[in-house]
């Protein structure tokens, strides 16, 4: 059923909640991939150097920790675990890669805004739920 799940990760605790719920569905529908993504917004190019490489580097660094950190808290899966770094909105971003990787299922954690602020904010979690193609898991 749930052949191929993409895990969009922030850091955040919801995140990381979502992680460990992703990796409970990948091994109890034995799926094929797990996709884990850290899609971040883009750095301004008016920063110029040294400062833009200065940034790009830290994003990085940070990115690649959320990675790691959703990774442990997957655990061991019976299928592959992927990983993506993406720059761009992030809504945008995780309706996108679910689409070309064919992910049959989006994970995703709820950073726990009240209704109002969602609507009037817009978060990541409600774009994606309104925008994708396939099921999406909101996770608390």
């Amino acid at each position: 059923m749930f052949e191929k799940i993409l895990l969009a990760v922030d850091g955040s605790e919801h995140s990381l909640h979502a992680a460990r719920e992703a990796g409970d569905l990948a091994r109890a529908m034995k799926s094929e991939i797990l996709r884990i993504v850290v899609a971040f917004d883009g750095i301004p190019g008016y920063l110029g150097e040294p400062n833009m490489e200065q940034a790009i580097e830290a994003r990085m660094k940070a990115a690649n920790g959320i990675l790691q950190k959703a990774q442990d808290a997957v655990g061991k899966i019976p299928g592959e675990i992927h990983t993506e770094l993406i720059e761009g909105s992030p809504a945008e971003a995780i309706i996108n890669v679910a689409k070309t990787r064919g992910s049959t299922v989006i994970v995703m954690g709820s950073r726990g805004m009240s209704a109002i602020a969602e609507l009037v904010l817009g978060s990541t979690s409600h774009k994606v739920v309104s925008h994708a193609s396939c099921p999406v898991l909101v996770v608390r």
